[in-house]
Formats: C-alpha cells, structure tokens, sequence
C-alpha cells in the first residue's frame, strides 16, 4: 500500500484523493483551513469544495503539512500554479529523498514562463525522473461522483509512471502513460486561455460555429508552441491535448470558461474573479503563455486577444472583431 500526501484540499486536490483511496492507498490530505480539514476527518464532507459529496472514510485529513508528507511515497500537489514556488521553499524540506513529486497543477509561471514540473525540480531540487504530471479531461465534480473519466501520467522515467498508473485506476478513472512532460503540461495550461475566449463568446452570445472555430484554432497555437518547446505533436490530439480542451471549453463546470463567460456578459475581471470564486489558472498564465511563445517566435493570435482583454487594453466587442479580419490564409494541418 503506497502512502500518499495531497496538498491541498481544493475541488481537484480532494477529487484525486479520493481517487487515490478507492484504489487503495493511504492518503492524507493537506489543507489550510481547519474547518475543511474538520469536515473531512468527521463527516467525510468537502463541503466548502464538493458540497454533496461523500468521502472515503479511509481518507484523512491534516493542517500539518509534515505529518502529511511523512513517509509520503508520493506527495500530490494541487494549488494554484502561481502559488507553487513560496509553498514549495516551505515544503521542501519535508519531502522524502525517494517521494516521487506529482503535479495535478495547469498553468505557466509568471516572471520565469516555466512549466509546474520545472519549477518542482528547480525549487525542491528533484531529479525530473521523480516528477510526475498528470493532464487530461479532468472536471472535478464528475470525478468526485465516480463517473467515467481518463487522464494521462507524464514522466520521464517510464518505471514512475507506470508505478503512479498503477496506484490510480479504478473502475471509474483510467490513467494512460506518456513521456511527453512537454506536451502534457502545455496542453493542460494552454487549453486554460482557450477556455477564456470560449467563454467569451458564449457571454457575447456567439454560436456553436464560432466556438469550433475558436477551439481548433487554439489547438493549433498550442501545437505551434509545443513544436517549438519539443513536444510530440501528437501529444495534442490526445487526452491531454484536444480532450482536455473539449471538456474545459464545453463544461460550464469549467471555471475558465465560467470566468470567461463574465467577461462575455460586461462584467470586469474583479467581478469575474468573485463571480467565479475559485481559481481561473488561465487569467494569469495567459501572460506568461503569450511571454513564452513571443520569446521563441510563436504566433499566437488568441492568446493575444485574451491577453489584451484581461488588461483592459481590448473591448470584448472589438476582441471578436479583431479575430475575424486577420488575413485569410491556407490551413495547414496542426499549425
């Protein structure tokens, strides 16, 4: 039995543990605010996060993030990705030498444009062959329900995936394997910013038309830049690429959508931001993706509109009409 620490006790941080303990592992979940933690170790309840939903009672959890990771052979993080470097100067020195580190988060770091796994490695100075990412069709809620999902477990080291596959399927959650960090953890980050613009256009009332034409063409931005970093393009027409884009941009269990969706109906992104309540990933990493892709010469209109409506220097009215009047050219397939 594999001992497991979730930090933290967010929507997808519980619905993962919760994965974890039906497959039979011992988890102890981490979370800041003692009334959550409370909730789970009596009533089995995330109330704050999955109202409804009830927990494995094998599940614990704990405002100690030491006792959490003691012994951990796996520590499971689950924050906002902006978050992730002040946690991990504090967590770091709890982590085991053999804990294999695992990344549920979706997003670019501002400042330093690197992705989740880098920046595990480069602040708890562990080996990429112990870190772990895990990318796909992901709606927490349905999840936390038991229904049917898949996802995809990115690492170097094949040995660690296939460890990690091993310690998460259940009946309802089917994990896959894939060496593609890269392009795992752009698809996962990128679709985020997609997500945003679909929103957008579904606040303005635009139609199914628009939307498909929106998404396709983000999926080939995100393949452009992934190209660019080194990731397999056929990583994108996977679960992690176009599956996760499908489920975030069409859910409106999707918080990117749903804040995207504010911006479409004239609210301001303050509104928007306490409209949604939890964290919308692709409103700060928007920045860093577009910082990403100008620095290695990647053209990514979307992203740019996106960008510019976030800082106010774009109407939502004038976002769509800047999209329909760039030049028509020939569709080249995956760019």
């Amino acid at each position: 039995m594999n001992r497991v620490a979730v930090l933290s006790a967010g929507s997808w941080g519980t619905t993962f543990a919760r994965v974890l303990a039906d497959a039979g592992n011992q988890v102890v979940v981490h979370g800041r605010r003692s009334e959550v933690v409370d909730a789970i170790n009596t009533r089995h309840e995330n109330e704050a996060y999955l109202p409804g939903i009830v927990l494995p009672s094998s599940l614990r959890a704990t405002t100690d993030a030491s006792e959490a990771l003691h012994r951990a052979d796996y520590m499971v993080v689950s924050i906002p990705a902006q978050s992730l470097r002040d946690n991990l100067r504090a967590w770091a020195p709890m982590i085991g030498k053999n804990t294999v580190v695992v990344s549920l988060m979706k997003g670019i770091e501002t400042d330093t444009g690197l992705r989740m796994s880098e920046v595990i490695s480069d602040v708890a100075d562990i080996p990429a062959e112990r870190v772990a990412v895990v990318s796909g069709p992901n709606l927490a809620r349905e999840i936390a329900s038991r229904q049917p999902a898949a996802s995809v477990i990115a690492c170097r080291d094949d040995a660690t995936a296939k460890a990690l596959q091993d310690a998460c399927v259940t009946p309802y959650f089917r994990p896959y394997t894939n060496a593609d960090v890269v392009g795992c953890e752009l698809g996962g980050a990128v679709k985020n910013v997609i997500a945003l613009a679909i929103g957008l256009a579904a606040g303005m009332g635009l139609g199914d038309n628009a939307r498909a034409l929106l998404m396709t063409r983000g999926l080939a931005e995100t393949a452009r830049l992934g190209a660019a970093l080194g990731a397999d393009p056929l990583t994108f027409s996977g679960l992690a690429g176009v599956g996760d884009l499908i489920a975030t941009c069409m859910s409106p269990l999707s918080r990117n959508r749903t804040f995207g969706e504010h911006l479409g109906r004239g609210m301001t992104v303050e509104e928007a931001t306490t409209a949604t309540s939890q964290t919308a990933e692709g409103v700060k990493s928007s920045a860093s993706i577009l910082a990403l892709a100008q620095h290695h010469g990647v053209e990514m209109p979307l992203t740019e509109v996106v960008v510019a409506v976030i800082n106010g220097t774009l109407t939502v009215e004038d976002a769509a009409s800047l999209l329909m009047s760039r030049a028509p050219k020939a569709e080249r397939y995956g760019i």
